[in-house]
């Protein structure tokens, strides 16, 4: 699944700081969705990273111009979502699947309530470093992930998206291990973080994993993905 950033409808990519553009397909992110899809692409995930940063929903023009492009393709949005408002604008947009960010994992009640309304269109994010629980965007939280991980399950969770903030946007291969933790929850995962090439994606496959979500690898073509998606139909 390649990963469209976005800030302030153009390309992005996260620092510590703050999202900061990205030269890559001109920094349009329908170019680079139209190359996804040519390469075969049948799920896209879009990260409105104004709304992970500052709070702001700021991007929903362009989920919708990708959904609205790419009738075929179907759209797993995602960025700080915490939110019922959050979660029914994206889907309003088009998004199939809305990924709830790690921050909002701080209540146990709202999440819960969150899981029972949007049954299989929510997907529970988890960022992950050393056993916790670490979101990347304005609202840091800290949190146990075997714990937090056990009351999500019991919850009702769908689906996870589990990622190793060590390991995005840098090279060295996905963190198998705590793939295989969430996928010991039972429920289907999806992996992130350190995923850049086909070697990768079947150590992914191997740990349990039903998909990935590739970033940088897709942004900068060092991924063939092609290729990629021929594997994965196999």
């Amino acid at each position: 699944m390649p990963a469209i950033d976005v800030t302030r409808g153009r390309l992005g990519r996260f620092a510590p700081a703050g999202p900061l553009p990205v030269d890559a397909f001109g920094g349009d992110p329908l170019a680079a969705a139209a190359s996804f899809v040519r390469a075969g692409a049948s799920w896209l995930h879009v990260v409105d990273m104004d709304l992970a940063f500052d709070g702001e929903q700021g991007n929903l023009d362009i989920v919708t111009s990708i959904c609205a492009a790419f009738p075929g393709v179907r759209v797993q949005a995602s960025g700080g979502v915490r939110t019922a408002a959050h979660l029914h604008a994206f889907v309003a947009a088009g998004a199939a699947r809305v990924v709830l960010g790690s921050a909002a994992l701080t209540d146990e009640g709202a999440v819960a309530a969150l899981l029972s309304a949007g049954g299989p269109e929510v997907v529970v994010g988890l960022e992950a470093l050393g056993g916790r629980l670490r979101s990347r965007g304005r609202d840091p939280v800290d949190l146990d992930l075997m714990a937090t991980l056990g009351w999500l399950t019991a919850a009702g969770t769908a689906m996870y998206l589990v990622t190793a903030v060590d390991r995005v946007g840098v090279p060295g291969g996905p963190d198998i291990e705590l793939i295989r933790q969430v996928v010991r929850s039972g429920r289907p995962t999806l992996a992130a973080g350190g995923i850049g090439s086909l070697d990768d994606l079947r150590a992914v496959r191997t740990a349990g994993a039903v998909g990935a979500v590739v970033g940088r690898g897709a942004i900068e073509r060092s991924l063939d993905l092609a290729e990629a998606f021929a594997w994965a139909a196999t």
